[in-house]
């Protein structure tokens, strides 16, 4: 080899899709599985959200549902669905936030799950 006119040139094939209507830039499915899984943050916005409205109702700073969502600017629908986060169990938790493993659900799902006894609510959401 000369230093002269030589060019090394490296290819990786990856994929662009879209999610949530923003590209996002994947490796090639061999490199994908070996990387670790990392959290939505889509759910733990979520969660702290729940847990700043809970806090909110705990402490009199708002007295009702419909007190956070004029605040927020938000349905009172959907405030009221996204608050039952908080309520998950500390078991689910500590797997989401601190260890942040991704949930087998969708947010909404995980809203729903939120209502089960703790017991159920570990299988269900890391299936």
């Amino acid at each position: 080899m000369t230093d002269g006119n030589q060019t090394l040139r490296v290819v990786i094939p990856l994929t662009i899709r879209r999610r949530n209507g923003r590209p996002r830039i994947l490796p090639p499915a061999e490199i994908d599985r070996f990387a670790p899984t990392a959290q939505d943050p889509h759910v733990l916005r979520a969660i702290g959200r729940a847990w700043s409205w809970r806090r909110q109702l705990e402490t009199g700073a708002a007295t009702t549902i419909h007190d956070i969502a004029a605040t927020a600017k938000l349905s009172d629908r959907y405030v009221g669905r996204m608050i039952r986060l908080a309520y998950l169990s500390p078991d689910v938790l500590e797997r989401l936030v601190t260890h942040r493993r991704p949930p087998a659900l969708s947010l909404i799902d995980l809203c729903a799950v939120a209502e089960r006894p703790w017991v159920e609510q570990g299988e269900r959401v890391f299936e």
